[in-house]
């Protein structure tokens, strides 16, 4: 009985709903306006296809592998090097966790009020201890199991999607049936206007478009799982890009229509999405019942993302952790099994990154932008060991099966996973640059450099002392092994 049944375009909605989120669309055009038009034209041709298909070969691979890219790291490596890559796929998680508090509290105050002026009228140590209360709640629920609740936000993961794609079909279309409505964006007919200026400042967003285009590891059970991996995989991929290249083009478009690309709202990140439901809404004579239903669906998804992201790469790292790289203090469970100093780790990481801003962000929307960039500079860093594993599996392809390959020449595959290992590090490290006018506010800018990249190097750090206080507690045990047997003779 053949169970590999799963169809190409299949795989490709799938992997769509999984990476694609109209958030992707907001944060990129707040920060390249209409050109980014020709970003997402680019980085989908020179990235994210390779980017899928090397992971369609490792997922293929190693199809019988249970720990994703640690596994995949493991195979074609060392134990240690697995743990790193285990380590980091959780780590990088820690300020994404610290953001979901304050969405939440942006998404219900749109619902609560009808525009975004909760989170702005509070000062920044208020919204810093609304958000760690939040996040502490959710931290200490999460130790009580949260699947109903995770069941809701894969519904709420549905309806955004539906509501993205339905931003798309109003704004394109609201010209031609809300008469008073007026594109806010001029030239808009004229190719120079989709067309990027390629300085220094350009290459800093760079890191953005990665973020939104990554997570294709995701996909990987689903290879071997198509009728015909061989044909029938890559086809779904190049109609997932497709798919992600219609939406963000024309998400783009639609926001261009909306906010002028010339006057972009300082508060976009931030409240974007709601402003432009609300706006379609009055165009199109339903009020604010749009930006409600959107608000309601994308801060009952943030809670159960906020709770997801809390449980399920901690489990990933510790539920099988080697003792010869994780201290038994960290790998401890409770009699329900829970991780109990590891959900301990998180809120203390979690808890600093949500109370830094105080000593340095000035208000909500320059938050929102700040830790929006930061999670754009730590985020991809999972994605650089998908391409090791590609570069490490190709130098030895000859000892592995896979019923998919991306490239069959070994030198050639070896060079698409090294260009894509060293795009993706090459944008975390220019993302690391403040979006800030340094003449503005010196003193903020700095801020945001030195946490941009302290951040990371201080979160990895932590990963390889843990190797070393394992090791120290492994030798002390063995010390006390050896005084037992002695005193016994």
């Amino acid at each position: 009985m053949d169970t590999k049944k799963i169809r190409w375009f299949t795989v490709a909605f799938i992997a769509f709903n999984m990476v694609w989120g109209m958030g992707n669309v907001v944060n990129n055009f707040a920060q390249q306006g209409i050109t980014v038009v020709t970003s997402w034209l680019l980085i989908l041709a020179l990235y994210f296809i390779p980017y899928a298909l090397i992971v369609g070969q490792l997922g293929s691979t190693f199809k019988d592998s249970k720990g994703g890219v640690s596994s995949w790291v493991e195979n074609t490596s060392t134990k240690r090097l697995a743990y790193y890559a285990a380590w980091t796929y959780w780590v990088v998680h820690i300020p994404y966790l610290a953001q979901k508090p304050q969405a939440i509290l942006i998404a219900f105050g749109w619902v609560g009020q009808g525009n975004g002026n909760l989170v702005n009228q509070m000062s920044m140590t208020a919204v810093a201890l609304a958000s760690l209360a939040i996040f502490l709640a959710f931290l200490w629920l999460s130790t009580k199991g949260l699947n109903t609740l995770k069941v809701i936000g894969g519904l709420a993961g549905t309806a955004m999607f539906v509501m993205s794609l339905l931003f798309i079909v109003m704004a394109i279309g609201a010209p031609f049936i809300a008469k008073d409505f007026h594109i806010a964006t001029p030239d808009m007919g004229n190719i120079k206007t989709y067309l990027p200026k390629f300085d220094f400042s350009y290459f800093t967003t760079i890191s953005m478009l990665v973020f939104a285009v990554g997570g294709a590891e995701k996909i990987s059970p689903y290879v071997n799982q198509t009728k015909n991996p061989a044909k029938e995989f890559p086809r779904g991929m190049f109609l997932l890009a497709g798919m992600v290249g219609i939406c963000a083009v024309l998400g783009s478009i639609a926001m261009g229509m909306i906010f002028s690309s010339g006057n972009l709202p300082n508060d976009l990140m931030a409240n974007g999405a709601y402003a432009a439901f609300q706006i379609l809404g009055q165009h199109f004579g339903v009020g604010n019942f749009l930006m409600i239903v959107y608000a309601l669906t994308n801060g009952v998804g943030q809670i159960a993302a906020l709770a997801f992201s809390i449980d399920a790469p901690l489990r990933i790292l510790l539920a099988d952790a080697d003792p010869e790289f994780v201290p038994a203090w960290l790998r401890k469970k409770t009699n329900k099994g829970t991780l109990k100093n590891g959900y301990t780790l998180t809120g203390i990481l979690v808890s600093i990154i949500i109370l830094l801003p105080i000593l340095g962000i000035g208000d909500m929307n320059e938050l929102v932008k700040w830790l929006t960039n930061l999670n754009s500079v730590v985020m991809p860093m999972r994605y650089l060991w998908v391409f090791f594993a590609f570069m490490m599996l190709n130098r030895a392809v000859k000892h592995f099966q896979s019923e998919y390959k991306f490239i069959k020449q070994k030198r050639l595959a070896m060079i698409a996973g090294a260009w894509c290992f060293l795009f993706t590090l090459i944008a975390c490290v220019l993302g690391m640059v403040p979006k800030l006018d340094y003449a503005a506010n010196p003193s903020a800018w700095w801020f945001q450099l030195a946490s941009n990249i302290l951040t990371p190097v201080v979160l990895l750090l932590l990963g390889m002392l843990l190797p070393y206080i394992a090791r120290r507690e492994q030798r002390q045990t063995k010390d006390l092994v050896i005084d037992s047997n002695l005193k016994a003779e």
